[in-house]
């Protein structure tokens, strides 16, 4: 089976080495996104898809802005593939491709379609505190992940489950799920499609840096899984109060670790205080009110600094209870 690979992330080069490991599946194309500046030095580079690629003698690659425009689409069509498989790519399809080879274009989706459809599937999840998720390969159509299903596997999140902890599950098990997906599509064995019940359907929408902002006035729990679920991006944070804030430094603090207190540890004077305010320093950490509790902020990351451990946060950054606020700006 001739296979061009659309991808981008991480996740895409998980999956391409499942494809790879597979005798009868031959990539003889790779779409990518452009190289992109990163790193301080702001140099151009390439996406992880790209770069495992690379490693693996795959050269054959385009690296298009719009992967429907007629150069584009001519590439793809001298590589005469079987099928089309896409992988967190990051560019919608148009018509032209999804229809260009004689298996269509298969999508390997990391949700349990219908739900969350969409840009950010796994960070949904995390932040809906469910139980359990998967992964969906689809054949493409025009709409957003709405084709019909082809192939599902479970996976369960577990309670210390971050965004990126998940992600390199999923991306193991829907790496083996759509290599086998193809394999059975080569061998025309493939069950019926199970089509998608779109009243059932929801979506996730795409990230922005702004959503890691922490409300103080959300109860613990849902700022708990704010944190696992926006690491390692955009990051949960916060404000330091103005006291803390060197000149052009805007106070913003990404906390990377916290954890909920035990009940003899709690003292119920602090429900008097307001959400966001310091109630107590201790050597692990600040211990910062909630809407409904408190909770210990055990690791925390100003900018332009490296991460200390709360105990050593405190020693730069004397915060004093019952005076200072974690502010939302």
């Amino acid at each position: 089976m001739r296979i061009v690979f659309m991808g981008s992330s991480q996740a895409s080069a998980t999956c391409l080495h499942a494809i790879l490991r597979l005798p009868g599946l031959q990539v003889v194309g790779l779409v990518t996104q452009p190289d992109r500046p990163a790193g301080r030095g702001r140099d151009l580079t390439p996406c992880a898809c790209r770069r495992y690629a690379k490693e693996r003698g795959i050269v054959d690659c385009i690296t298009p802005e719009n992967v429907n425009a007629p150069d584009s689409v001519a590439w793809i069509r001298e590589r005469r593939p079987d099928v089309i498989a896409v992988v967190a790519f990051g560019q919608f399809l148009k018509e032209e491709i999804l229809t260009l080879p004689r298996h269509g274009c298969v999508n390997c989706h990391f949700s349990l379609l219908p739900k969350y459809r969409g840009a950010a599937p796994v960070t949904a999840a995390l932040l809906a505190g469910d139980e359990l998720t998967g992964v969906s390969i689809i054949r493409m159509g025009m709409g957003m992940d709405d084709g019909p299903i082809l192939r599902k596997a479970v996976e369960p999140i577990y309670s210390d489950d971050t965004g990126d902890s998940l992600m390199d599950r999923l991306a193991i098990a829907g790496g083996v799920t759509l290599a086998k997906t193809l394999k059975l599509l080569d061998a025309g064995t493939l069950p019926v499609p199970l089509e998608q019940e779109d009243a059932k359907a929801t979506f996730a929408h795409k990230i922005k840096k702004t959503d890691g902002l922490i409300d103080w006035r959300r109860r613990s729990s849902d700022i708990e899984r704010l944190l696992r679920a926006y690491t390692p991006w955009p990051g949960c944070y916060t404000f330091l109060p103005s006291r803390f804030r060197r000149k052009g430094n805007t106070g913003r603090v990404v906390v990377t670790g916290l954890e909920f207190l035990k009940t003899n540890q709690i003292n119920p004077a602090w429900r008097a205080e307001l959400p966001g305010t310091v109630v107590s320093v201790t050597e692990r950490g600040p211990v910062v009110r909630t809407g409904d509790g408190v909770l210990r902020l055990t690791a925390l990351k100003a900018d332009g600094a490296r991460e200390l451990a709360g105990g050593e946060f405190l020693r730069g950054r004397p915060l004093t209870p019952k005076m200072d606020m974690l502010l939302e700006s």
